[in-house]
Order: C-alpha cells, then structure tokens, then sequence
C-alpha cells in the first residue's frame, strides 16, 4: 500500500508581532493535527551566491536578518508546543508567490495580519488576501491585537459560513473535523435575505416572500449538514442580512470562522468574492479560507 506523505502546516513569517502569533496559533494548530510545523521567511533581495560560514561577515544583511527571523518564529513554536517538529525555510523571492508555492505541499498555511486601520495593516493584508485568492490549501489568517481575545487560545466554538453548493462544501468538512478536534460545538450558519424587488409588494406578499427565502436557508443548511459524522454538537442558524455582516458579528464570540471560497478569473490571477474577502478584513477570530470545487 502506498504511503501518502505528511503534509505540514506552513506558517509565512516576517519578524512581526503578528506573525509570531500566526505561529503560536499554527503550533496549537500542528500538534491537535499531529503534523509537523514549517516556518518560511520569504522577502525579494539579490540572491547570494554560494554558502558563507554562520561569522562570515560579507554574509548580505538579508540573509542574516531572514535567519534570525525564522529562528525566532521557531523558538516560539517550541516554546508554546514543545513537542511539535518545527522546520524552517528562507527564500529570496516575493512572498505571496514563494508562499503559494509553499501551498501545494501543505495540509493549512497561516499568515498573520495587524490591526484593524493602517497603511501597515493593508500592506501586510495584501499579502494574506493574494495567498486566500491563490493559493492550493486553506490558508488562516490569524487577527488579532496584543489586546485582542483572539491572540489567545480559546475553546470556543467553530462558526462556517453555509453558501453555494452546500451538499458539496469543502469548508463545511473542514469546518467540521476542527469542531471534531476540539471537541467543541460547530453553528453552521446561513444568511438570507429577500431582494429589494421583492419586497415592494403589499405587505402579506412581503411577508410570504420572506418566509420563502428563511425556508431555502433552512433547507440549505439541512443539506450540508445531513452527512455530518455523529457525535458533532452542530447548532445551525438562518440569519436575515448580508452573509458578510452576519458572519463577522457570528466571529465575535468564536474560536475559529470558516468560509469557502470559489476563486473567481481575472485578467491577472484570481481574486476572492465578496463574502471572504469581508470576513477577511473584518472578523474578530481567526479565519480559514477554504478553496472550494471550480
């Protein structure tokens, strides 16, 4: 029987504050999978040519620098789960395409982002927007403040998003054995709303057409939950409004928020609808990004 290999969980580090909190969450996240943690330094500098001894002092800057940055990501790994296999890895290249690369052999990667407002924050949400839009695994991105709940760990309880397709959501799985692992309840949630041509009518008609719309959530969620595993808690919820809105505020007291994202074409790339990309800038808790089927 062939043996399929482990795949790690990739976290894209930078010697921010933030990115040490993505590996903190990764390594939590790494030992309740039982695999292995990679840490990648990716920045666009001239590469060096040749190897230098650790004292060499011609070593570019940038290297020494990348160095010290996966480090010190790999002590805090460590630090925070000393039985995790921590390795490391530092490439001169940009890092949305070393890190996408990085995805292809990857169970989850994690990036980091800053607060909420900020030049600095959008720069560094750049990056975490291209890997959600591009990349082959689900990528989560981990929020979070010094002062934020969410930097640290909470049991919680998993919150995914219920869109297209429920019957064949990859981000309901996903979302479904983190609840598994964690041994914590799984709310399942879909919004709906009746469109604004729709609501024009009389008053009764209205009403019926609502009921209509909360119906189809209802049945929707019924779909993707019917084959759950048994011995899942799972609360699912039908919400009136934006499906943007209704998850960031079902983020406030979760652990984990899971969306599936269908990759749309662009000229250049791809980029994520509206629904992820919202979540993205403005959950409280870590949020996964789960590619679902073309």
């Amino acid at each position: 029987m062939e043996t399929r290999p482990v795949l790690p969980i990739v976290v894209g580090v930078d010697g921010s504050e933030p990115s040490l909190r993505a590996v903190g969450w990764a390594a939590d996240e790494a030992v309740l999978r039982g695999l292995p943690l990679r840490l990648v330094y990716a920045s666009l500098w001239e590469r060096y040519e040749g190897t230098h001894p650790a004292d060499d002092p011609d070593r570019p800057s940038e290297e020494i620098m990348a160095e010290a940055v996966v480090h010190t990501a790999a002590r805090r790994a460590r630090h925070r789960q000393p039985d995790v296999t921590v390795s490391t890895g530092v490439v001169a290249e940009e890092p949305e395409y070393a890190l996408v690369r990085e995805s292809r052999a990857a169970a989850l990667l994690v990036t980091g982002t800053r607060g909420r407002s900020g030049l600095v924050e959008a720069l560094l949400g750049s990056v975490s927007l291209a890997l959600a839009g591009r990349a082959h695994c689900p990528v989560a991105v981990v929020r979070g403040s010094p002062e934020d709940r969410a930097a640290t760990p909470s049991p919680g309880r998993i919150v995914v998003g219920v869109g297209e397709d429920p019957e064949e959501s990859r981000a309901v799985r996903f979302a479904c054995e983190e609840a598994r692992r964690r041994g914590v309840p799984l709310d399942a949630v879909r919004a709906w709303r009746s469109p604004v041509y729709e609501t024009t009518d009389l008053p009764r008609t209205s009403g019926e057409l609502a009921r209509l719309h909360e119906r189809e959530a209802a049945q929707a969620l019924e779909a993707a939950l019917r084959d759950l595993p048994a011995g899942i808690e799972t609360h699912p919820r039908t919400v009136e409004g934006r499906a943007r809105s209704v998850l960031a505020a079902a983020s406030r007291d979760a652990a984990l928020l899971v969306v599936g994202a269908r990759r749309r074409p662009r000229t250049f790339g791809l980029h994520l609808g509206r629904v992820a990309h919202s979540v993205l800038h403005h959950s409280v808790c870590p949020v996964v990004v789960v590619p679902e089927r073309e």
